[in-house]
């Protein structure tokens, strides 16, 4: 007699194909996300030109308009405060969900909101970003548009009734196309899926994830123009090894800057928390600071998209350029902490690039180049995100002859930030809320392991021959195990017999005259093989509520071996000591 079996070592079966099903219905339904995200960027870029230019210029219009071009006197101030005590209103009344970056808020809805963005979000994330920056706050429009984005990919995935892994793809999709919409970089989009928003690299998520990036892309020339966003003309020194040197040391004092201001950013958070008012009339506070920083210098407000590509030109005097990398900062630490609504890579760029532009008055070469090299390397110092960092400097600025210079900078600034920092900028406010997140990708061992090098071989088994009396008085006697393979005399699997058959069996008024073999011949054994992985194995012991599954041989069912919830605890020491242990 041998046991019923799931045959799990097939590499391809009707889960894999299934799998595939899901992966083309997911890529087809990020081509609709990347195209309502694509519009979504056209829309936000709209509503903040409309609201600088009702703000600061008292018209009605949708046309570009630069604050550092408007005549208020005095109301510099006055207004950041109005446009901040909209935010805090509508967070109060609407969402607070429009609150901060827009970045964690995604993180936190992947990791344990199942990927459910509301339609509320979605509506008022834009809205309440484009009032925040049309009024002064020193932010751009990357993290609104990722959480509207990931927000027109979560609603889709629960029109359709989709899985939470599903949501969570359509998410990240519009999230990386909604980036792309407003930046027009769709390489730099698709790595900061990969290293910030999936936690995971599997052709389910990444396939449609680059789908709804290239579609947004692909619209993007219809919207706001095919050019890269911030074009400058000024050659890059030759691509010879002290650059990349250079270029290194450079990422390395930014990321210092970096750890700085996210440290910076969290103490003024802190600093908000502590005052004896309600938090919706936080950001009017932190906006009296943005508009005294608007009267020192007028370049601090709003995204500076201008001011990136000045500072990419090299067209800036030194006091500006200090104004960016001091006063700049200042107030969006402020206006950040508060708690109102707005992105942090825009500002990042123009303290990094400021911050470049700076050291490049020193080194050979333009100062834009020097600036987009600090560029990459705070981008990637202050989200954890080389890759990300390195190619989004040079998508940004069509200079893909600088990338060696650029990973050099990401690089030595993810290095340093690492080292001092436990989390990124992004990270850390999800941490403060309880929930600490590893940005470190590595393989799970469950999943390329096989139950050959796991298993426990030669296990003790028991002779389907054996009498029901005799199994009772073994359990009885202090069996080892509370469950034993039954094998016949070929040493072929028969069943499984557990300490809990045992106690059934002794409660009976008399113990039947049967052998095991006979008395579990209706049983249902699931098993395993050798090659088994034993991730599917670990399925099985959920699926099945067993503890201990054996591993048998391929075609005669001949016990090998038996795997435990025991030995699947073992995998994880055996891996972190293969990490510490240098003997």
């Amino acid at each position: 007699m041998t046991a019923s079996t799931i045959n799990i070592p097939e590499p391809r079966r009707l889960a894999d194909h299934s799998a595939d099903r899901r992966m083309i219905m997911l890529a087809g339904a990020a081509v609709v996300v990347g195209t309502g995200a694509a519009f979504g960027a056209w829309v936000l870029l709209k509503l903040i030109a409309l609201a600088t230019n009702l703000f600061w210029f008292g018209r009605i219009s949708a046309a570009p308009a630069e604050i550092v071009n408007a005549r208020v006197g005095l109301a510099v101030v006055a207004i950041p405060v109005i446009g901040s005590l909209l935010i805090g209103l509508m967070a109060r009344f609407g969402s607070e969900k429009i609150k901060g970056h827009g970045i964690p808020e995604a993180i936190e809805a992947i990791l344990y909101g199942e990927s459910r963005l509301s339609l509320k979000v979605a509506i008022l994330k834009p809205l309440s970003s484009a009032i925040s920056i049309g009024s002064g706050g020193p932010f751009g429009a990357e993290g609104p548009i990722i959480m509207t984005g990931g927000a027109i990919g979560s609603l889709f995935a629960q029109r359709f009734h989709l899985s939470a892994a599903e949501r969570k793809t359509l998410l990240v999709a519009g999230a990386a196309a909604g980036m792309t919409g407003i930046f027009g970089t769709p390489i730099a989009a698709i790595l900061l899926a990969i290293e910030v928003l999936l936690f995971e690299w599997k052709p389910r998520s990444f396939v449609p994830v680059v789908l709804g990036t290239l579609v947004a892309f692909a619209w993007r020339p219809m919207l706001l123009g095919a050019a890269p966003l911030f074009p400058f003309v000024a050659a890059p020194v030759q691509a010879w090894w002290p650059t990349e040197g250079l270029a290194l040391g450079m990422g390395v004092l930014v990321g210092l800057e970096a750890a700085l201001l996210s440290a910076l950013l969290y103490r003024v958070e802190d600093a908000f928390h502590r005052l004896p008012v309600h938090w919706m009339w936080w950001p009017a506070l932190g906006g009296i600071v943005v508009g005294i920083g608007g009267l020192i210098d007028a370049r601090v407000l709003g995204a500076g998209y201008s001011n990136i590509q000045a500072l990419l030109d090299g067209s800036l005097a030194v006091r500006v350029i200090l104004a960016l990398l001091v006063v700049k900062a200042i107030v969006w630490l402020v206006a950040l902490g508060s708690g109102t609504s707005g992105g942090v890579l825009a500002p990042l760029l123009i303290m990094g690039g400021a911050l470049g532009a700076l050291l490049g008055q020193f080194l050979p070469g333009s100062t834009g180049f020097w600036a987009m090299v600090g560029m990459a390397g705070m981008m990637s110092g202050a989200m954890r995100a080389p890759l990300t960092g390195a190619l989004f400097a040079v998508e940004l600025t069509g200079h893909f002859d600088a990338l060696p210079a650029t990973i050099a900078a990401a690089t030595g600034a993810y290095a340093i930030s690492v080292l001092i920092m436990s989390r990124s900028i992004l990270t850390e406010k999800i941490a403060r809320r309880g929930r600490h997140i590893l940005q470190e990708y590595t393989v799970d061992p469950h999943e390329f392991l096989q139950a050959e090098q796991v298993m426990t071989p030669d296990p003790a088994v028991l002779s389907g021959a054996m009498s029901i009396k005799d199994a009772v008085a073994y359990f009885g006697n202090g069996a080892t195990h509370r469950t034993y393979p039954v094998v016949d005399a070929a040493g072929r699997l028969v069943a499984m017999v557990s300490r809990s058959d045992a106690l059934r069996w002794q409660v009976e008024s008399e113990l039947p005259e049967t052998s095991l073999a006979e008395a579990l011949s209706d049983s249902s054994q699931q098993i395993a093989y050798l090659h088994s992985p034993i991730g599917e194995v670990a399925d099985l012991m959920v699926e099945s509520g067993v503890g201990r599954i054996p591993i048998v041989e391929v075609g005669t069912n001949r016990v090998l071996g038996i795997l435990s919830r025991h030995d699947l605890l073992k995998v994880r020491s055996t891996r972190k000591r293969a990490e510490v242990d240098r003997s």
